[in-house]
């Protein structure tokens, strides 16, 4: 009997909530073993153990970049292996990930195993950390944007600071990221471009060039890491395609370049509903968003209606098919 085939989407940052992966916990042996190996390789110092940050908070330490991005990496994959425990098994089609979620994707289709995967997530949130306080910048959320719209208002809201496009989320929703004074005004430009504008409750400039040292510190990192062939489709947030299956050396650098570049969500989420227009109906995969949050299945729903997204915040029992 033929495995179910099913595509994963792995959350990024901003989806983590208090409580994220308790009751994945609770209830299956494979997620309660993820979290306690999670505790066992990241070190939070006085924070405390990650998973209690996760199932009790605060919010306030939770929502740190540094302790958020490998939380996110370990409820994510723990849901996953829970998953796997119910399901009995699946043929895994592609994979993608937002941002941070880029690191899950390519953990699931076997670039690097669980621990190889966690470090750099921490190393990844720790490095963002620091660069953002280093700097004053910050993102604003434009609705109504298309990407020549949010090049022009950088264009003529950036000055002599930074701001440039962070991410293309979905169709009409993009962030801008960047020097704080940049970011005011680009509330202010995009008002006279009649697009609503909102900043962002974020550390810092992601995806920008006030990331480049946390770029030049990934690269670092990266570096003491061998990367393994991928077993399945990846998406590249940098290029809004698939991953080389077996290029490690460029796989590297597109992660470097992700710290600095727009993360290209929509394109991606673009380039997978295309590849399952393809296929015959009872040969499609299925779609799967792991915990937390059902964030990627909302920008899912605005990319393309077609694509029906199953998400996985909390324990389900329906089977695969």
């Amino acid at each position: 009997m033929q495995k179910p085939r099913v595509v994963l989407l792995c959350p990024g940052q901003g989806a983590q909530a208090v409580g994220m992966g308790r009751e994945w916990m609770s209830g299956y042996p494979a997620s309660a073993q993820t979290f306690a190996a999670a505790d066992e390789i990241v070190d939070l110092g006085d924070l405390g153990p990650l998973t209690r940050l996760c199932f009790d908070g605060p919010a306030e330490s939770l929502n740190r970049t540094d302790v958020s991005q490998p939380a996110l990496f370990a409820t994510a994959v723990a849901s996953y292996q829970a998953l796997l425990e119910h399901w009995g098994g699946v043929e895994l089609q592609a994979t993608l990930g937002l941002s941070l979620g880029e690191y899950t994707a390519l953990h699931l289709a076997g670039a690097f195993g669980f621990k190889d995967g966690l470090r750099l997530v921490a190393t990844r949130g720790r490095l963002m950390q620091e660069a953002a306080e280093a700097s004053e910048g910050g993102m604003v959320a434009l609705v109504g944007a298309d990407e020549e719209q949010a090049d022009q208002l950088c264009e003529q809201a950036r000055g002599d600071d930074v701001l440039v496009p962070a991410n293309f989320n979905s169709p009409g929703q993009i962030v801008v990221s960047g020097s704080a004074s940049a970011c005011d005004r680009a509330v202010e430009v995009a008002g006279t471009m009649g697009l609503r504008a909102s900043r962002l409750s974020v550390a810092g400039a992601f995806h920008s060039p006030l990331m480049a040292p946390a770029a030049e510190g990934m690269a670092r990192a990266l570096e003491e890491v061998e990367i393994q062939p991928l077993n399945t489709v990846v998406y590249s947030n940098v290029t809004g395609q698939p991953h080389e299956s077996d290029n490690p050396e460029l796989l590297k650098q597109r992660l470097i370049e992700q710290l600095t570049s727009p993360v290209r969500w929509s394109e991606d989420c673009s380039a997978l509903a295309a590849t399952l227009a393809g296929v015959a109906e009872e040969d499609r995969p299925q779609v799967h968003e792991l915990a937390p949050g059902k964030v990627l299945k909302g920008l899912f729903r605005r990319i393309d209606k077609s694509v029906k997204v199953t998400s996985h915040d909390e324990p389900d029992t329906t089977p695969v098919s």
